[in-house]
């Protein structure tokens, strides 16, 4: 975990260098896109715990206040992701999308309020399985599973690879055998890393895939906040796979079953697509086309960066930015929102579609 703090040492810092030398207003015009799709999972009060190694997917429903509010500051309309392929293509004011992924309970009972407050409109991404309580929110076991254990101890994987030996008894240890285990894991096939994690669940007492019930929106829940005209429902796969791990035509299934089964459950259409995960290693080029295929009006990764005139020949490749729950403050909130830290991670690419 030790990595992982220096790197976000390193974000904060970057965010206050930004900051302090106004490079977040005088390179505003050259760095920021047309408009911005903001991506959010669990908004919670809470505190975080001391090992909290999923942290970074929580903030506050105040910091969601704040990001709303910079939001109209900063002259940014908000808008709806039906909205943004016209918006996107004709320019004008910047906008703003706000994007929510997995169909948490705490999005309802936390965020809501704020966003109706606000009068922002929102997309909630739901993944089928997880809404009827099957799935496998895999990075929560993880970090439920070494939270109750005092040593991670597994066999090798593989003849010729090491066994998994590890302290888990400090929060410090506990975080970084999280990290160890995430980066290997993330590194191999989904297959080992859900059989890994489901051994560890076992060990440490837990029965894998039961935490979608307590934490995720069933669909009663979900047809209920479906009448809110402010909310767009998206779909999200069934079951939240990386998908450029599989096959096409399991690919192709986790995104159209997944669907149909929220226009089933719903009764209305379902336009809007987020990949699982999102980055690179998990949604690419075949899976821009299996959504363009399916005729979704947009698709969601999360690549980093704003969108630009260029993104409208894209629409199944958009880029978002996301509000780490790490990195709550005013800072990094203007840094992000002036696109200036991505001049630098996307190496002054305005577009990164392939």
């Amino acid at each position: 975990m030790a990595a992982q703090s220096r790197r976000h040492r390193l974000f904060q810092a970057g965010f206050r260098a930004i900051a302090a030398i106004g490079a977040d207003r005088w390179l505003a015009p050259v760095a920021r896109g047309r408009g911005v799709i903001l991506t959010f999972h669990h908004v919670d009060p809470a505190p975080p715990e001391a090992y909290a190694p999923n942290g970074l997917l929580t903030i506050t429903p105040s910091f969601l206040d704040r990001v709303l509010a910079t939001l109209r500051q900063r002259g940014f309309d908000l808008i709806g992701l039906d909205a943004l392929p016209e918006r996107l293509a004709r320019g004008g004011r910047p906008f703003a999308v706000l994007t929510f992924d997995d169909g948490y309970r705490d999005n309802v009972a936390h965020a809501q309020p704020v966003l109706r407050r606000h009068g922002a409109p929102w997309t909630l991404f739901v993944t089928s399985a997880f809404a009827s309580g099957t799935g496998r929110l895999w990075w929560l076991e993880l970090e439920r599973a070494i939270a109750r254990l005092d040593r991670v101890r597994l066999p090798a994987a593989e003849p010729g690879s090491p066994a998994i030996d590890l302290p888990a008894r400090t929060a410090d240890e506990k975080s970084a055998a999280f990290a160890a285990l995430y980066a290997d894991l993330r590194a191999g096939s989904e297959a080992r890393l859900l059989a890994v994690i489901a051994a560890l669940c076992t060990q440490a007492g837990i029965v894998p895939g039961t935490l979608a019930r307590d934490l995720c929106l069933d669909w009663a829940a979900l047809r209920a906040l479906a009448r809110d005209p402010a909310v767009t429902i998206g779909a999200h796969t069934v079951s939240h796979p990386m998908l450029a791990k599989h096959a096409a035509e399991v690919a192709r299934r986790e995104i159209g079953q997944g669907r149909e089964r929220i226009e089933a459950e719903l009764g209305r259409p379902v336009r809007h697509l987020s990949y699982p995960v999102g980055d690179p290693t998990s949604a690419g080029s075949r899976e821009f086309a299996i959504a363009r295929a399916m005729g979704f009006a947009t698709a969601v990764t999360t690549r980093p960066g704003h969108l630009f005139a260029g993104h409208a020949d894209h629409p199944h490749a958009l880029p978002r930015v996301s509000v780490n729950g790490y990195h709550q403050t005013d800072a990094a909130l203007s840094a992000l929102l002036s696109g200036v830290p991505f001049l630098a991670w996307n190496r002054g690419r305005r577009l990164n579609v392939g």
